[in-house]
């Protein structure tokens, strides 16, 4: 990301790199660590991290806003690529497994306001999600909804153990094991409950940001 800037806007690029990818191991760690330590895990000077994210609020949202950009970008690669309805939205949700983007989705909901262009971006997602659905419909069990998705990659996401290589496996594992469970059978028993409402999916966002303490986090 780097390649083809210099000086001083090349080590702004890197120094963005090195905070955003700390505050990712920091807060999923404790969601309510203070920035000092993003600034510590980073190797960067608190004055350095200030310039970049004046508070931590602007951090969660970064954060979050790059998981919904990638969410996106791996939706419209499924929608775009010309496979099966099925094959699809399986290989989307994969991807979005692999890059791990509803843990921080789940750890930091409801810890920030999001700004406009979230909504935006969050709204797209559903649009994107719902189409991919749409096309596997056929496949599909009668009474899986699109809000069973985003459980479904929670669950995943949840997921963790002390080596990456394979927390990256066991999701995957766990995944196939799901979506063998959301194809359609000829007999398929139904499922406890309907799919979950609006509000279920979403109440995190609802709960608004926690008071903010006096060093911004």
């Amino acid at each position: 990301m780097t390649q083809g800037l210099s000086g001083r806007r090349a080590q702004a690029a890197r120094n963005d790199e090195a905070i955003l990818e700390a505050a990712r191991e920091v807060f999923l760690a404790d969601p309510k660590a203070p920035v000092a330590a993003v600034a510590e895990r980073a190797g960067v000077g608190m004055s350095a991290l200030y310039r970049r994210f004046p508070g931590k609020e602007d951090m969660l949202r970064r954060l979050c806003q790059d998981g919904l950009l990638r969410y996106n970008a791996e939706a419209e690669a499924a929608l775009a690529g010309g496979t099966p309805g099925w094959e699809a939205l399986e290989a989307f949700l994969g991807n979005v497994v692999d890059a791990d983007v509803h843990s921080l989705t789940v750890h930091l909901a409801g810890t920030f306001a999001p700004t406009p262009e979230m909504t935006q971006e969050a709204r797209r997602s559903g649009e994107l999600a719902a189409r991919l659905v749409e096309q596997a419909k056929s496949e599909l069990r009668p009474d899986v909804g699109l809000s069973d998705l985003g459980f479904v990659l929670e669950a995943c996401a949840a997921i963790r153990v002390p080596d990456g290589v394979r927390t990256k496996e066991l999701r995957r594992r766990y995944l196939a094991v799901i979506l063998a469970g959301l194809r359609r059978t000829d007999a398929d028993p139904d499922l406890p409950g309907p799919p979950p409402s609006a509000d279920e999916a979403n109440w995190r966002w609802r709960q608004g940001p926690a008071p903010r303490s006096a060093d911004n986090g």
